[in-house]
């Protein structure tokens, strides 16, 4: 096994504020209490899906900044991504604020690259206010990645529902909040799955890499953490991670979830549960930082899973590289 690259981080920068709005569909889930903003319909006022998609990513800038107290004077720059082609979400909600863009792209497991290069920009000091946005709409993606939602087709057992949200949080030295502590930057793994409707399956590998490489870079173990939250594996993709570990000698007990796997409710019938750029975001800077604040967790350990694929690589029969982040928050 590759080692990966961990860093710790001195100053450790904190979490100042979070903001999460998402669509109906995902306003019903196990963590609608715990969203900001809940939209009406997935147009959000808008004539398509894209531009509804960037409205999204907007606002939670906005929401983020104004949570954090602070105006868009003080941000230094924005670190944001999605699914669309060339991160036109991104890049388009970008123009709405005169403080510097850097876009990333690490397909679900965007939040966390984002994370991790903000918290080194400010850990630095080289930026004082750093917000860290990402984003997805469950439209927009089948229209890119699979079939326009008209045709109607089925959807098999494997596959997941893209989540419709964004999430964003201001990461800072000055202020109150959870603090990242640690990053781990994966790297990528591509096992062969060639199936578009199995990212659990295909992203399962590149989760046990970097758990591997964090834990043996750190010197730690799972009980070490109060909660280990992988990306948008779902349910199939976190029971494949759990025996791989197994194969290991490494068990993931019940301080282990999965945010697609828990974020929707049986009954809504998403199959092996939700997945999408928006999934972990919104799970991370809703629940996750309200639970961190409240005392339930003090150290938490962040995977965010991402499928760099392509509708162009999938119709050219290519299989699917994956990568995993991870981040350690923790709680004074």
């Amino acid at each position: 096994m590759q080692k990966q690259h961990t860093f710790k981080l001195k100053n450790k920068p904190k979490i100042v504020g979070s903001y999460t709005i998402v669509g109906p569909k995902e306003g019903r889930g196990n963590f609608g209490e715990y969203f900001d903003y809940v939209m009406k319909n997935d147009c959000f006022g808008e004539d398509t899906f894209e531009k509804a998609e960037r409205k999204m990513m907007e606002t939670a800038v906005t929401g983020v900044i104004q949570k954090a107290k602070l105006q868009p004077k003080n941000i230094d720059i924005m670190i944001a991504g999605d699914l669309l082609n060339q991160i036109v979400s991104s890049s388009y909600a970008a123009r709405a604020f005169q403080f510097s863009f850097l876009g990333v792209y690490g397909a679900c497991s965007t939040m966390a690259e984002s994370l991790a290069v903000g918290s080194v920009l400010v850990d630095s000091k080289y930026c004082k206010n750093v917000v860290c946005c990402t984003g997805s709409h469950f439209s927009t993606a089948e229209r890119q990645f699979r079939f326009p939602l008209e045709l109607g087709n089925q959807r098999p057992p494997t596959s997941q529902w893209t989540v419709t949200g964004a999430g964003a949080c201001v990461l800072s030295l000055e202020g109150v909040g959870p603090r990242i502590s640690m990053v781990t930057f994966g790297r990528v793994v591509d096992w062969g799955v060639k199936d578009v409707n199995n990212m659990g399956g295909a992203m399962a590998p590149a989760v046990r890499e970097t758990l591997l490489s964090h834990f043996q870079n750190t010197k730690t173990t799972p009980e070490d953490y109060d909660l280990i939250l992988t990306g948008d594996l779902g349910k199939l993709g976190s029971e494949i991670l759990i025996d791989l570990m197994d194969d290991e000698g490494v068990t993931l007990g019940v301080n282990y979830g999965d945010c697609g796997q828990m974020y929707f409710k049986r009954e809504q019938k998403t199959l092996c549960g939700a997945s999408g750029a928006g999934c972990c975001a919104t799970v991370f800077n809703s629940y996750i930082i309200r639970k961190m604040l409240e005392g339930q967790y003090k150290k938490v350990l962040f995977l965010p899973t991402g499928a760099l694929l392509s509708s162009t690589s999938t119709q050219q029969g290519d299989s699917i590289p994956c990568v995993c982040h991870a981040i350690v928050i923790e709680m004074d």
